[in-house]
Formats: C-alpha cells, structure tokens, sequence
C-alpha cells in the first residue's frame, strides 16, 4: 500500500532540496523544491506503489531544475550579490563555502551527476535514465565530477568524495 503524500514529502524532501541547491544554487533551489512537490502531488495518485519515490521526485526536480536554468537565460544578470539567510538544509555555510563554490563550478553534467549519486544517493541506471544516457555515462560523469574536485578543492580527501 501507498504511504499518504504528505510521508513521502517528509522522507525525501530534505534530499530534492539538497539535489535542487547543488544543481541550481541557493537563489533558485526551493522555487525549483516547491515546484517538485507540487507536480509530484498532482502525479502521485498514479506512481505505482512499487516505485523508488525518491529517484522519482529526483526525476521531476531535475526537470525543474532545466525549467529554472532554461528561464534564467532569458532574464538578465542581477547586479550585486544578495546575503543569504542562514538555514541548515543543506544550505554551504561559512565553513564548507569553497566546496560549495567547487561544485558550483563543476561542468552541468558533472555536477549533477555527483549530486544525484553523492547527495541523493541514487544508483547510476537511475541518473543514467535522469539525465539521458548510459550508465557508464553517468558513472564517467560523476567519476570526472570527483576528480575535478579533488583536483580543484583543497579540502578533498584521497579516499573518495570531497570531505
């Protein structure tokens, strides 16, 4: 049986957050989670109650992400930067800001391609089917994704994935 709606924002909606802020940055990631939640609710009665809901909803925040970047080439720059408020959903504080910026300035695929597989936890036939592609695609993406990292943040560890 289907867990009510409500549970399933509960359970995965810190993850679409954080995968939206890798993928778009803080300034667009909870218009883009908002507008997630609100076509996972309308498709929901219709999920089969076998499906993996959270690559489903990773499914459907990276289509609004593309909307998002997609809409932001249309409109123009913004000319000084904003403070962000400090929250702790996944948002880079002061301490972890340089990584943050090192993701920021991975290619798009790279990014998130390591966003889907590092911060989601999905498995790379399902970023393969996100993004278009093959698996090893996606695992080569995520693969140089790291690498870039370690190469170009100095506080990546050798085991793996930035610390």
């Amino acid at each position: 049986m289907k867990q009510p709606f409500e549970q399933v924002v509960e359970q995965h909606g810190g993850t679409v957050l954080r995968v939206c802020r890798v993928v778009l940055g803080v300034h667009d990631a909870e218009d883009a989670w908002s507008e997630t939640f609100l076509a996972a609710m309308r498709a929901y009665p219709d999920l089969p109650d076998d499906a993996n809901a959270e690559a489903w909803l990773v499914t459907i925040a990276h289509r609004k992400a593309i909307d998002v970047l997609r809409a932001r080439k249309r409109q123009p720059a913004p000319v000084g930067d904003v403070p962000e408020a400090p929250t702790t959903l996944g948002v880079p504080g002061d301490r972890d800001g340089d990584l943050w910026h090192a993701v920021g300035a991975l290619p798009e695929k790279q990014r998130q391609a390591v966003a889907y597989h590092y911060v989601a936890g999905l498995a790379y036939a399902e970023i393969a089917e996100i993004l278009g592609g093959t698996t090893d695609a996606a695992r080569r993406a995520a693969a140089d994704g790291i690498k870039n990292l370690r190469k170009n943040y100095p506080g990546a560890t050798k085991e793996g994935a930035p610390s």
